[in-house]
Parts: structure tokens; C-alpha cells; sequence
């Protein structure tokens, strides 16, 4: 049985594709999500991935991943990045290890972006590489 990893996308990923593609490109999360599971068949790996616009689902999700034993969950809070205290907790309350993905980097864009209040609990940060920066997590979750 292949070992699971959890895809969570937060609020406005929904759009990718239409949504300012100058700043996210114009790959549509479904795109993203066909080049992950692709990619994830050649590591051996099984995703689950899922988006929502609230708060509350990608919380229960963490949780979820967390009890079903999740290799890693790759995580894309959106703009819940910059303001959510709960997500921030539920992320250091589990044992599963999260990767923080952003398709843009927000360190590069305006400074109310600049602050993770994930980065300080996730494992680690990949942004600014566009799809790429699924594909990396997803490389660097094979190897946890």
C-alpha cells in the first residue's frame, strides 16, 4: 500500500487559471493536481488533495491526515498564510509533517505577504516556482 500524502489548498486556489495568472500562472488546480498525481505515481506515493475557501474544512483536514497517518501533507493556506492563528495551531498539533507551497513568492510581493505564520511550524517552505513548487514538495515529502 502506497504511503499517503495530503494535498490541502486554501481560499481563491479554486480560481488558479483565472485568477491574476500573471502572479500564480495559468495552470487550474486541476492542472496542478494531474502533474502531482502523475508525479506521485513515479514515486509509489497515493495523494489526496483537496481546496477549500474555509478555514474550519482545511483545519478538520489536518486533523484528518493526521490520523490516518499521513506521510506529509503539502499545504497551500493561501491567504490564510498571513492571518490564521488556528491554522498556525492545528499545523503544530500534528504529528504528520507539513510543507508550506506557494506558487508565487510572497516575499516578493506586498508586505502584509511577507509573513508566514505557518513557516515557524511546517517543516519547511517551498514558494515561488509556479506548479514546480507542488512538484518540489512533493519530492521533498518522498524523501521524509
Amino acid at each position: 500500500m502506497a504511503s499517503t500524502i495530503f494535498v490541502l489548498n486554501g481560499p481563491n486556489l479554486n480560481l488558479l487559471g483565472t485568477r491574476e495568472p500573471e502572479v500564480y500562472g495559468s495552470d487550474s488546480l486541476d492542472d496542478i493536481g494531474a502533474a502531482m498525481t502523475d508525479h506521485a505515481d513515479t514515486l509509489g506515493l497515493a495523494l489526496d488533495i483537496r481546496q477549500s475557501n474555509h478555514e474550519g474544512h482545511l483545519i478538520d483536514w489536518l486533523h484528518e491526515a493526521d490520523g490516518a497517518g499521513a506521510k506529509a501533507v503539502i499545504f497551500n493556506p493561501g491567504g490564510y498564510t498571513h492571518s490564521s492563528v488556528a491554522l498556525r495551531d492545528a499545523v503544530a498539533a500534528i504529528s504528520a509533517p507539513v510543507i508550506e507551497v506557494h506558487l508565487s513568492n510572497p516575499d516578493a510581493r506586498e508586505s502584509f505577504r511577507r509573513r508566514s505564520l505557518i513557516a515557524g511550524v511546517a517543516k519547511g517552505s517551498i514558494k515561488g516556482f509556479g506548479t514546480n513548487s507542488y512538484l518540489l514538495a512533493l519530492d521533498a515529502a518522498a524523501r521524509l
